[in-house]
């Protein structure tokens, strides 16, 4: 939508270790990004930060930025930019107003987003929605999408959607918070605890009987077979994580009714994992007279998988005759939802969602 824009943007991509400032135009990143260090025990030393990046940043530009766009990680009021109690970054207990802070120390606008709703955005935009339009296209099909589930796999479990071209941030900002859903196989937990990449060590270490460190991507790379482990207890791991993922993906998908793409760490392991979900959602669940109906009225599909991806692209198309007539309308029975992994990678998905999100707003002021 902004590939051609000339306007630029400066971005940030806000982690609990470090703060990579950047500037994007025409969805590029056009100058060499900053990376610093922040405090984050400390709010003086933590603005400080914000401001000293984005000044090394603006002194890269030949031009002036129109606006500042981020994202911050967890739960904040974002439309107002307020940045209240989150556990990675202790030194905003309390709330603190970040937004009208920056608006301030640089005369432009500043806009704030949840991560997993920016990466959402970018894929939306530029990314997996466009891409499986483009499929559609090439196999002559005459089907279009214009909604989008973003979720994110990895230390949590991040989610935007994204629904005709516009982010739904929610009238609380927190649409999508899909992260305390309840978990379908710790029903007294939440999703987040079985989705992520503690979840995949913890059921590792459960199934396996070990009790010695071991990281998420060495749990892959056992079930992978290319380290020494026990397979049958990695493979597992990554079937309990897609099972409960494709559980809560069904709860959202009966809501939004579009494509899903997956990014975060975790993605990689999408051979392992996807399968199992897109079992999950293409489950029955039962009625009360005993009979069993399908989980959501859409059918899910691995869009990873050759053989998945060609039955997406080719549908379920028919004629059904007017009544009293000899003329037929198409007609494809089957509600279809693609399912896959980013196609612009976590950082620039989220770069361009930051982007794009500040352009639109400008537009419509």
């Amino acid at each position: 939508m902004y590939s051609q824009d000339t306007r630029t943007v400066l971005t940030l991509d806000a982690g609990g270790q470090s703060f990579r400032f950047s500037a994007m135009r025409g969805n590029s990143e056009v100058v060499k990004s900053v990376r610093l260090i922040p405090n984050v025990g400390s709010l003086e030393h933590c603005l400080n930060t914000l401001v000293d990046g984005f000044t090394q940043v603006n002194r890269q530009l030949g031009e002036p930025p129109v606006a500042i766009s981020f994202a911050f990680p967890g739960p904040a009021d974002y439309p107002n930019g307020v940045i209240g109690d989150l556990p990675n970054f202790p030194a905003f207990k309390g709330g603190v107003p970040l937004k009208a802070f920056l608006e301030q120390k640089f005369g432009l606008p500043v806009f704030i987003n949840n991560d997993g709703d920016l990466f959402a955005y970018g894929e939306a935009l530029a990314g997996f929605l466009p891409y499986v339009n483009r499929k559609l296209e090439e196999a002559g099909s005459v089907r279009r999408y214009k909604n989008l589930v973003g979720v994110t796999l990895g230390t949590g479990f991040g989610c935007g959607v994204v629904q005709g071209a516009a982010l739904n941030v929610g009238d609380n900002a927190s649409a999508a918070e899909i992260w305390c859903m309840r978990a379908k196989n710790l029903p007294d937990c939440i999703a987040e605890d079985t989705v992520n990449s503690s979840a995949v060590i913890r059921m590792y270490r459960h199934n396996a009987g070990e009790n010695h460190n071991v990281s998420s991507q060495e749990v892959y790379d056992i079930a992978k077979g290319s380290k020494a482990g026990d397979r049958a207890a990695a493979l597992r791991a990554f079937e309990l994580l897609g099972d409960s993922l494709g559980d809560a993906l069904a709860n959202i998908l009966a809501v939004v009714d579009g494509l899903v793409v997956i990014g975060g760490g975790i993605a990689q392991a999408h051979d392992l994992f996807m399968p199992h979900a897109v079992a999950a959602i293409n489950t029955t669940i039962g009625r009360a007279d005993g009979s069993r109906v399908p989980r959501i009225e859409l059918t899910a599909y691995n869009v990873e998988d050759e053989p998945e991806l060609n039955k997406f692209l080719k549908g379920s198309p028919k004629k059904v005759a007017i009544p009293g007539t000899d003329i037929s309308v198409d007609y494809d029975p089957v509600k279809k939802a693609g399912i896959g992994v980013t196609k612009l990678g976590d950082l620039r998905a989220i770069s361009i969602g930051a982007y794009s999100f500040a352009l639109h707003q400008l537009n419509k002021a």
